[in-house]
């Protein structure tokens, strides 16, 4: 294993299905929203081809591989030793059939990629607006924070060219962003389904993310969850987080 390694490296178990995942110590590494939005999009139909806008080190990617049956998955990352690290991950878990990374700007995806050709995009895009909020200093982490290269509405925008007429995009986002979420859908076609908001614990007054299901060229209806909790009031996770967690396959 050391010898896929580089510098600052670690590779971290997945507790699901045998995989691991090499993640950079010094960068960008993930959270529970990209668990949480595996889990939000388990009702992924069998056999979908799925786009992940963003894919970093591929974590959503592998998570849906292991918990439902999708068909393949093709990763887009625009920076190019985060595409290699995730490229490594692939190999690492002989997932080389079904998981694919492409190192390209969202923006010129369908250079890459037919367009209307997937069934299903999921995104963990940046959250911060550029020149907004406090910026690490490290390049990496900037990037995968900050709307620096591409903003929430090219997100959008890039989901609506790959997708297939009533095809499916899955997002995780922060709450304080949602009207310009659905205005940025409903401007390409995609509207907003599914809704729910991720609450720290019982107690908190504000949502802390925002999980989101949309359908393009779909009709008008929106269905919006009970909220979900991370944390019980003594600091625990909740039975539902634990669920998620669980090592189960989902069918």
């Amino acid at each position: 294993m050391r010898k896929i390694l580089k510098e600052n490296e670690r590779i971290d178990d997945l507790q699901i299905n045998n995989l691991k995942i090499i993640q950079d110590k010094n960068g960008f590494c993930f959270g529970i929203d990209s668990v949480l939005l595996s889990d939000f999009a388990k009702d992924i139909k069998k056999n979908s081809t799925v786009i992940d806008l963003g894919t970093g080190t591929g974590i959503i990617s592998f998570l849906l591989l292991a918990k439902t049956n999708i068909n393949n998955v093709l990763g887009i990352e625009i920076q190019p030793d985060v595409a290699d690290m995730a490229t490594r991950s692939i190999k690492l878990n002989h997932l080389e059939e079904k998981f694919k990374i492409l190192n390209c700007n969202i923006k010129d995806i369908l250079l890459h990629v037919p367009k209307e050709s997937f069934d299903v995009v999921v995104t963990n895009p940046p959250y911060k607006k550029n020149n907004t909020g406090g910026k690490n200093q490290n390049e990496k982490k900037l990037i995968s924070r900050h709307e620096l290269l591409a903003d929430i509405f090219d997100f959008i925008n890039s989901a609506k060219q790959v997708l297939k007429d009533k095809g499916t995009l899955y997002m995780v986002h922060r709450p304080e962003r949602l009207s310009d979420i659905i205005y940025g859908l409903r401007q390409n076609h995609i509207e907003p389904k599914k809704i729910k908001f991720v609450y720290s614990n019982p107690n908190s007054t504000e949502a802390k993310l925002v999980l989101i299901k949309a359908v393009k060229n779909a009709k008008p209806f929106l269905n919006v969850e009970k909220p979900l909790y991370i944390y019980q009031n003594n600091g625990e996770y909740t039975d539902e987080v634990l669920q998620i967690y669980n090592n189960q396959k989902y069918t």
